[in-house]
């Protein structure tokens, strides 16, 4: 087995979950990333857990979901949701051969699997309750994506995943520190120009728990203080469908205006419930290794000098009080190949074209990172 797969497999169980002996941890693995999975396991028993399988098929879920009832799916939900309350810890691997494969699923099947399936048993148990990490697995499909060779992708791949993300998490307290005494957020851009509060919601370091890749520091914006117009540049996949140049009005935190390449498709997922329409996450992306985007929400969100801005549920570690069936990150690169940008705090500029300007936070530069 390749050195590396066992490496993440051990960063993963030691770092990410830190895996303890004789705790239960759920491996849920999304069509085929075997290697990985086999790793996880051994790595599982030599913490002294207790490791549990879970093999899907997306190709199966869209055949499930496009006839599912409502009482199919929350029986479905009331049985992993019994074994998900069992667990500590969940690694869950997407290994998806086609991301559209969802795409021609109704919408109403699919709010249907949001409301009734993935929130009581992820949102409410896994989210809440367990040390829990979530990663993609390089194949064929990810390298298209990404435009290169598979074995370019596994390279990157690999440099990205197993990053010291002990380092970085040391580097981003400053702007942890600084977030939390910050009032007023401006965001400035091509076709952006928004204004926002973040007083005293918490503010979160990601550095390798629950996502790999990872690089994020995120709060939330005061559920009603969101004003102005946000042009997102990336490309952005939500249940099998690609949405592009999504461009996102709002008025006292709510979403009154939405347009895109799918615009009556994009307004449907903002109805899903009362919650989709406002904001639940604000972030900073500084992965040094990440530079652009291919259509994968755990890459792209920690792009070096992006942020996203996510409709839906705000996390109860930064929680503004938002609560929806859905959470859906959406992207804007400010580095110069993407038309760059400016981020203020309390009217001081901190970032402009994807680099801190700020001496505190330096350290969060991608040549102090890698």
């Amino acid at each position: 087995m390749d050195s590396r797969t066992l490496q993440l497999a051990q960063n993963l169980i030691r770092y990410s979950t830190a895996l303890q002996p004789g705790e239960n941890i759920l491996i849920e693995m999304f069509d085929d990333a075997l290697p990985l999975a086999q790793a996880l396991v051994v790595e599982a028993y030599r913490a002294g857990g207790v490791p549990f399988l879970s093999l899907k098929n997306n190709r199966l879920q869209r055949k499930l979901l496009s006839g599912a009832s409502k009482e199919q799916l929350q029986l479905i939900a009331a049985w992993e949701s019994e074994r998900m309350g069992s667990m500590q810890a969940y690694i869950g691997i997407r290994a998806s051969e086609n991301i559209s494969e969802l795409s021609d699923v109704s919408p109403e099947k699919l709010k249907l699997y949001q409301q009734e399936w993935f929130q009581p048993v992820h949102s409410e148990i896994r989210i809440k309750k367990t040390k829990w990490c979530v990663l993609r697995w390089p194949n064929s499909a990810m390298a298209q994506l990404a435009g290169v060779s598979i074995e370019a992708f596994e390279d990157f791949y690999y440099n990205v995943c197993n990053l010291d993300y002990a380092k970085m998490d040391q580097a981003m307290t400053p702007l942890v520190e600084l977030m939390e005494k910050t009032d007023q957020v401006r965001l400035v851009g091509p076709g952006t120009d928004l204004r926002f509060s973040i007083k005293d919601i918490p503010v979160v370091k990601c550095s390798g728990l629950r996502n790999i890749p990872d690089g994020e520091v995120y709060t939330a914006p005061v559920r009603n203080s969101v004003n102005g117009t946000l042009a997102y540049n990336t490309p952005a996949i939500f249940q099998g469908v690609t949405y592009e140049k999504i461009c996102l009005g709002f008025e006292n935190g709510c979403i009154t205006s939405a347009t895109a390449n799918r615009t009556d498709r994009i307004n449907k997922v903002l109805d899903t419930d009362d919650g989709s329409r406002f904001i639940g996450e604000f972030a900073l992306g500084v992965n040094p290794y990440i530079l652009t985007p291919m259509k994968d929400t755990l890459f792209d969100e920690k792009i070096l000098g992006s942020f996203h801005f996510t409709p839906g549920n705000a996390y109860e570690e930064a929680d503004n009080g938002n609560r929806s069936a859905i959470h859906w990150d959406l992207v804007c690169i400010q580095t110069p190949d993407f038309g760059g940008g400016q981020i203020w705090f309390d009217d001081v500029l901190i970032r402009e074209n994807g680099q801190f300007t700020i001496p505190e936070l330096s350290g969060l530069n991608p040549e102090n990172l890698k």
